[in-house]
């Protein structure tokens, strides 16, 4: 008898974000890839996808939250391969670039407009096809919108909205103009692109050979508050299985969202796990969004190397905000994640804790 499952992986993908989802049956299964970390992620997205059987390449979706630069840059790198050398096939690419935003008068960042140079050349077809090809976005007054993929799985967007995307604008100007770019100027961006052997595949599947130098690689950083407004987020639920999908979303439009989709009569949305947002930072899981979900396992995807991640103040949040012992699943043991493995093993649990079994990094949870 044919089985359902609900399977997340969080990629060993540094300071950043990968997420690997399977779904459906014994049977059957599907793909989704949510983000590709630093561009050092690249092996282990490379691997997964080398790993898919023959016969059986395809991507539901590939999500590009946002563009930050430890989200972003793995798939730059695995986009900058020659489409007839790709190992997968994607149905849609949820991504929020120049051409889907400028109705809304958003201006597109340096690396936005490389990716958005890179999926306009392989895959256009498949680039925002469950929008209408248009920007993905939050109607404010509008009940949630919701995507149905193949076999069931149902994704109701959260985020992003105009607003949140109207407040990188100027931030985004100011980074294509030190570059001598033009919002949405795909031609000259992939000129740009080109010359980075950062993102090269092999000889001349880009072309150029320059390295990035340090100064170049230090300008390519937007405002990550602005940037992470306007995080692509959605509630995942495949069957009576669900995940709340947060990016690096700004908790005030998380929280508005959420309120649509609690049903009548009840207080919080019961879903089975939430990836927390922006790698456990304090600024974005706050006591507001713990009021409005019923979630046992909290995902945390980083290694704490930039940014010291998580707080010990968000952990605290979720651990008083969650009327029960909750479990989080980190994709890496190190320093910054491992203090919580000792309330868990206290003989009052405040907590259950997962770990990667090997240095590697990288964790698997079947919903």
């Amino acid at each position: 008898m044919s089985k359902k499952f609900f399977r997340i992986e969080m990629l060993p993908a540094f300071q950043g974000d990968a997420l690997w989802i399977e779904y459906g049956t014994t049977d059957n299964t599907r793909r989704i890839l949510i983000d590709g970390g630093p561009v050092k992620t690249y092996a282990a997205i490379e691997s997964k996808l080398n790993n898919m059987p023959d016969g059986d390449k395809g991507l539901e979706l590939i999500v590009i939250t946002h563009i930050d630069t430890d989200h972003i840059e793995g798939l730059i790198r695995l986009f900058a391969e020659k489409r007839n050398k790709w190992t997968f096939n994607p149905t849609d690419i949820w991504f929020n670039g120049w051409r889907h935003i400028k109705e809304t008068q958003i201006l597109g960042g340096r690396e936005g407009d490389f990716l958005s140079a890179l999926i306009e050349r392989r895959t256009p077809d498949e680039w925002n096809k469950a929008f209408d090809k248009k920007a993905v976005l939050v109607e404010p007054e509008k009940p949630i919108k919701t995507i149905k993929l193949k076999d069931g799985m149902k994704l109701s967007l959260l985020s992003p909205n105009a607003q949140k995307l109207n407040e990188l604008a100027a931030k985004w100007e100011t980074d294509v103009k030190k570059y001598e770019l033009s919002p949405g100027d795909l031609e000259k961006a992939w000129e740009q692109l080109v010359d980075m052997k950062k993102y090269k595949v092999v000889e001349g599947v880009l072309g150029g050979t320059d390295d990035l130098t340090e100064k170049v690689t230090s300008q390519l950083r937007t405002d990550q508050s602005a940037a992470n407004g306007t995080s692509i987020a959605f509630h995942a639920k495949f069957g009576r299985k669900s995940c709340l999908f947060l990016a690096d979303a700004h908790p005030d439009l998380i929280c508005e969202s959420i309120r649509k989709l609690i049903p009548n009569g009840k207080k919080r949305l019961k879903v089975d796990a939430v990836k927390v947002s922006h790698h456990g930072s304090k600024h974005n899981i706050t006591d507001e969004i713990m009021k409005l979900i019923d979630a046992k396992h909290y995902l945390i995807s980083t290694n704490g190397s930039f940014h010291k991640h998580p707080d010990k103040s968000a952990i605290e949040t979720i651990i008083n905000g969650y009327d029960g012992v909750p479990e989080f699943w980190f994709n890496y043991k190190t320093e910054y994640t491992s203090p919580w493995a000792q309330a868990s093993s206290d003989g009052e649990k405040k907590c259950i804790t997962h770990y990667p079994k090997t240095d590697d990094g990288g964790i698997v949870i079947e919903l």
